[in-house]
């Protein structure tokens, strides 16, 4: 029986808290208004942490996948440095793609200005000390970059181009 009495009493208890608790004021606009703008700065604040992260692991691949198309094209710095003492011509072919197999031709102008580019692209690289020619999928490069490391990246970014199946770089190291 005391739990039949027990039930009623906890019920009218909670009642008595809710109507002794005091009401939320509603909130002004001014009050509201910076509830939003903390809200969008929060909200902007990790949109903005996301896209770095998104930004920072993209680079990372970026580099790693060029690294290896560095060693693939035998375009590492110790590769460079042999060919460079040899006389400063170097070149690379890459293998034979679906497309040119299925007849694909690509233009030439339209490969100068895709490496072109991808020279303004990269930081390190300067399409106005790199003068970039292309006849019928061969890719030549003369100027100057700042290291032989340089000379690779600029050819792999030329061979990388679709199109592309020879690069051939005069390309000399100038501080």
């Amino acid at each position: 029986m005391k739990n039949h009495l027990l039930l009623p009493a906890l019920l009218l208890l909670s009642l008595a808290f809710v109507a002794c608790a005091k009401k939320d004021e509603p909130m002004s606009t001014a009050d509201k208004a910076g509830a939003a703008i903390k809200d969008a700065a929060a909200k902007t604040g990790d949109a903005l942490e996301t896209a770095a992260d998104k930004t920072k692991a993209a680079a990372v691949s970026a580099g790693d996948a060029i690294g290896d198309k560095l060693r693939d094209w035998k375009l590492t710095p110790a590769d460079l440095k042999d060919d460079l003492a040899k006389g400063g011509r170097i070149v690379r072919s890459k293998s034979t793609t679906a497309a040119q197999k299925t007849g694909a031709v690509f233009d030439s102008a339209r490969i100068v200005t895709v490496i072109n580019g991808k020279y303004v692209a990269d930081h390190d690289l300067s399409a106005l000390k790199i003068n970039v020619d292309a006849d019928n999928g061969v890719v030549s490069l003369k100027g100057t970059v700042k290291s032989p490391e340089l000379v690779g990246r600029a050819m792999a970014l030329a061979l990388d181009t679709d199109g592309v199946q020879q690069v051939i770089s005069t390309l000399t190291v100038a501080p």
